[in-house]
């Protein structure tokens, strides 16, 4: 994957810029000894590494605002980061920029039940939001398989789902307001602690952008009080072709499960193997839960269970306390670090319609034999949001290439069926090439000129969401927006 050669003039200056952050951060909050920037070489999609000039970890807005406003001065670029877990480069450095942290930033603001909203710096993991209000009977419904340790800000960046996003929406749906510092050093508020603002919808603007426009140090987010009762189902069959019908059906009459989750035999063998929640040895696992009163989920587990039996499952198992349903949803969140301690392999993320779902996955398994690397499947069924894992070895020369380029064929299947390239791990440098698929080139030049006004000199994330090429062009010649006057606090 290519990455823009690193500007050797930064590069020179190193130590100017270093002593003009250490002058508004206190030391331990600048890094910048090369052994000690490797510790921020690379997010999640480790394939790819680089060492950044410097990494800064800021404590609060205002710190933000410096920085930025100090790097803005130096032309250095900027590379937001949240706990790193981005799985499509969304976080990786390059050679000459600056890596702003978001670590430290992990304060609860403020917490108003009756209006159910809490506000957060954007450092907080994510499922520490649900943690800081769970004991009144409140929870955050955004939950990535990463929850555990995934930032507000990334998922923010990203625009994050997670396994019961059917049912509650992503992040976007539960972002009601933000502070971000522009590169600039502009701190603007966008939102706020109500349902929806006049004017331009900017928040939908912001969130999914991938750092590309300010940094979120600050977010009022959706809080909801807890459902009576909650109740998984598991649901066994001998094709993956099946268990996607299934799951087709049910959206088609009507039911809105809280969650539908979709496993592979690879996936669940090697799950069972590292968590052992008791899974059978299927060719693919369904786990669906649903939620409400007794009445409420007993009248939605028969729909389902009716719906399930008409396409012969291998299992039917329906939770019957708590330690079951845990141990039915272990596996799954268990699923990505169980196939890691059998493989190396890359993590896609893409939606299709739920009625595409039995055509992609039996192409997606006469690929595999094509390519002659395995896939493990793992996802959130409900809404079509993919997430293959190629197996490939790292070791090996040209299985990386050849991982990326069946990747490839998958998304732009994704795209071909009628769905989209990513559904919540955003572009990154993973599918930044692959934009063109999507998108016309009017589309992407529409999308630039938003960064454009934001960040006239395309300082923030460089080399990310959009082809390399047009990016490293914008970010030559300069910005229209800048020549017009326009500042996105003027909007």
């Amino acid at each position: 994957m290519d990455m823009p050669s690193p500007n050797v003039a930064l590069i020179a200056k190193k130590d100017r810029i270093v002593s003009r952050l250490r002058a508004v951060l206190p030391d331990d909050a600048v890094i910048s000894d090369i052994a000690e920037t490797r510790a921020y070489e690379c997010d999640a999609l480790t394939a790819y590494r680089c060492p950044p000039l410097v990494a800064v970890l800021p404590a609060n807005t205002a710190e933000v605002s410096a920085v930025l406003k100090i790097c803005h001065e130096e032309g250095v670029p900027v590379v937001p980061r949240g706990a790193g877990t981005s799985l499509a480069g969304g976080a990786l450095p390059t050679a000459d920029c600056v890596i702003l942290g978001v670590a430290r930033m992990n304060d609860v603001i403020e917490v108003n039940y009756p209006d159910r909203f809490i506000k957060v710096q954007t450092g907080r993991t994510n499922l520490s939001v649900t943690g800081a209000v769970e004991q009144d009977g409140f929870f955050y419904a955004p939950d990535p398989s990463s929850q555990l340790a995934c930032a507000i800000a990334g998922n923010i960046a990203m625009n994050s789902g997670g396994a019961h996003c059917l049912k509650y929406g992503v992040t976007t749906n539960n972002l009601l307001g933000v502070t971000m510092v522009l590169m600039d050093g502009t701190v603007v508020e966008v939102g706020g602690a109500h349902m929806d603002s006049g004017g331009l919808d900017l928040l939908g603007v912001i969130c999914g952008s991938e750092g590309q426009l300010g940094v979120v140090t600050e977010a009022t987010l959706r809080i909801l009080p807890k459902p009576e009762g909650a109740l998984p189902v598991l649901i066994g069959y001998d094709s993956n072709e099946v268990a996607g019908q299934c799951v087709s059906d049910i959206i088609k009459a009507g039911i809105l499960p809280v969650a539908i989750e979709f496993m592979d035999r690879p996936c669940i063998e090697a799950t069972e193997a590292f968590a052992k929640a008791g899974y059978p040895m299927c060719e693919a696992l369904l786990i669906i839960e649903v939620e409400g009163s007794e009445g409420e989920i007993r009248d939605q587990l028969d729909r389902i269970m009716a719906i399930a039996k008409t396409h012969n499952p291998v299992e039917l198992r329906e939770a019957k306390d708590a330690d079951q349903a845990y141990r039915i949803w272990l596996g799954r969140k268990s699923a990505f670090g169980a196939m890691g301690q059998i493989n190396d392999y890359m993590c896609l993320d893409g939606t299709i319609p739920v009625s595409e779902l039995p055509y992609v996955l039996r192409r997606i398994g006469e690929m595999s034999k094509e390519y002659g690397l395995g896939v493990g499947n793992v996802f959130h069924a409900g809404d079509g949001n993919m997430h293959p894992l190629i197996l490939y070895n790292a070791n090996k020369p040209g299985d990386l290439e050849k991982c990326e380029a069946f990747g490839a064929d998958i998304l732009k299947l994704c795209v071909e069926v009628g769905g989209c390239l990513t559904g919540e791990h955003g572009v990154g440098i993973e599918k930044r090439d692959l934009m063109t698929v999507q998108y016309a080139p009017v589309d992407l030049d529409r999308q630039m000129a938003v960064k454009d006004v934001f960040d006239p000199q395309w300082l923030l994330n460089p080399a990310k969401v959009f082809p390399l090429a047009s990016s490293e062009a914008r970010r030559a010649g300069g910005s229209a927006p800048s020549a017009s006057g326009i500042h996105p606090r003027d909007i």
